[in-house]
């Protein structure tokens, strides 16, 4: 299936200027360049095709092309950004012999540079992220293997809890006696003397005996 475009951004007016070409490796100046006298001004398309990323410059009226320039990576060759403005940066144009020039681009508005710089990043990002889910879907997932290896151990650390919230041992606490294999003692036996034996006396017998005869209620046996 054949990729269709999309318009990633368009700016309705845009400047080109001719820069002096670079005699060191600092960044371009924008102060450098005469920016009263611009080289061209017109219509700003940025598209998308496959994986391709076109500036295109045209004409706003009647679209007539006045340059392109390829985008392959951003930050890169293509496009960068001047070293005393956010509005301005320099692209390589190309023709279709492949013949490449340097120009400035400059925007009215630095919001238009900010939509400028954000575009190009989002379709860098989204790029890599397709590349890299085509890349996981062509390639063979690996089983995982669980299996133990040899000598390979594991411990777990197990405790219950009880009713009233507090932690206790996994293992059950051994029931008293049956540790040992012996029964417990019996419970002391609390012995108890029997009373002594207390005589009585005669004079005490007569006189209960006589107390006994005068009780009218008394009963003999």
């Amino acid at each position: 299936m054949e990729d269709y475009e999309r318009v990633l951004l368009v700016k309705q007016e845009v400047f080109v200027f001719k820069i002096p070409p670079r005699t060191s490796m600092k960044s371009y100046r924008a102060a450098d360049w005469n920016l009263n006298e611009p080289q061209w001004s017109g219509r700003m398309r940025m598209v998308a095709k496959g994986n391709e990323c076109i500036i295109i410059m045209e004409d706003k009226v009647n679209g007539t092309l006045f340059a392109k320039c390829p985008i392959e990576a951003y930050p890169g060759v293509a496009v960068e950004a001047v070293a005393d403005s956010s509005r301005y940066f320099v692209l390589r144009i190309q023709d279709d012999n492949g013949r490449a020039a340097f120009v400035g681009l400059g925007f009215v508005d630095r919001s238009d540079s900010f939509d400028f710089n954000v575009a190009l990043q989002d379709h860098f990002k989204w790029l890599k992220k397709s590349e890299e889910i085509d890349k996981e879907e062509q390639e063979p997932r690996k089983d995982l293997d669980l299996r133990f290896k040899e000598g390979e151990t594991i411990k777990i650390n197990m405790k219950i809890t009880k009713k009233d919230g507090a932690e206790g041992s996994a293992r059950p606490k051994p029931k008293s006696g049956t540790s040992t294999g012996l029964l417990p003692p019996p419970p002391s036996v609390i012995k108890i003397s029997p009373p002594s034996c207390v005589s009585t006396p005669a004079s005490d017998q007569s006189s209960a005996t006589s107390s006994g005869n005068s009780n009218p209620n008394w009963v003999q046996f």
